[in-house]
């Protein structure tokens, strides 16, 4: 747990460093409201405390990770990184506190991403350029070249990917981070305009109730753990990520559960968004 304001910034002293490649004064003036000289010398700290970690480049203008970079802060696991440029501001890391309570948080097993992935990767969402990269898929475990244009990392429980027009598939595609690699290579600006990504723009609400073969009692349980009205539980979702959302409330919209009890929920509305739904 992170006790100190100093070492919140040391936090994101190494989170930005590491995952993005590259780290400025401004991050820290950004994210903690600090004056410059104040930002310069926290990191000044850090080098005193951590040498080695960061090397200064001058075609930069910024510190970049050093080849043995070790962090003292962060855990290495993207999840970290990509939950903090999500929304997490760094003002939100674990405070003591005299009336904390007592809870248990299930961890799961961290993907293995490399920050040789993520730093290109980054570059080419915000500069919306190409990037070549290798992915491997579990339907064809061989190394798959690509050229592809980053457009938004998505969250889907316990893994990230990215959304992304693939040139190879004249579509666009999710890419789970795990299955890339090598190193990405920036490749510049589109060649042509990207088409729209109809199903990221594409909203929809899924409908779910209780499983009719349930006992009255069941179902109204259900529909109160939900907060149901009417008997419904609408969800409101991108196009592109309602399958990911079935799969997350464990909704089969294949086949019914045998054990109504192991099923729960039914999709009502699947006429309604069949067409977006896939595997």
């Amino acid at each position: 747990m992170i006790k100190t304001e100093l070492h919140r910034r040391y936090w994101l002293i190494e989170l930005v460093s590491y995952w993005e490649g590259r780290l400025t004064s401004n991050h820290l003036r950004q994210f903690f409201g600090l004056s410059r000289q104040q930002a310069s010398k926290d990191i000044n700290q850090y080098l005193q405390q951590y040498p080695g970690n960061l090397e200064y480049c001058a075609s930069s203008k910024g510190y970049l990770p050093a080849e043995q970079f070790t962090p003292a802060f962060i855990s290495g696991d993207v999840a970290q990184y990509l939950n903090w440029m999500s929304g997490q501001s760094a003002h939100a890391m674990p405070e003591t506190a005299d009336c904390r309570l007592p809870y248990l948080m299930l961890s799961h097993p961290p993907r293995n991403v490399s920050p040789h992935i993520i730093r290109p990767l980054v570059q080419a969402l915000r500069r919306q350029q190409r990037v070549e990269v290798d992915y491997v898929a579990v339907s064809r475990p061989d190394r798959s070249g690509r050229i592809i244009v980053p457009t938004a990392f998505v969250n889907i429980s316990r893994r990230w990917h990215l959304r992304a027009w693939c040139e190879k598939a004249q579509g666009y595609r999710d890419l789970v981070l795990s299955r890339f690699r090598g190193e990405a290579i920036l490749e510049g600006a589109p060649l042509t305009p990207l088409p729209a990504d109809e199903g990221w723009h594409t909203e929809l609400t899924l409908i779910l109730t209780p499983d009719p073969r349930l006992t009255p009692e069941q179902q109204e349980a259900l529909a109160l753990d939900y907060g149901m009205q009417n008997g419904e539980l609408r969800l409101n979702t991108r196009a592109a990520l309602a399958n990911y959302l079935l799969q997350e409330m464990q909704v089969n919209v294949k086949m019914l559960d045998g054990n109504p009890a192991a099923q729960q929920l039914i999709l009502a509305n699947y006429g309604e968004v069949k067409e977006w739904m896939f595997g």
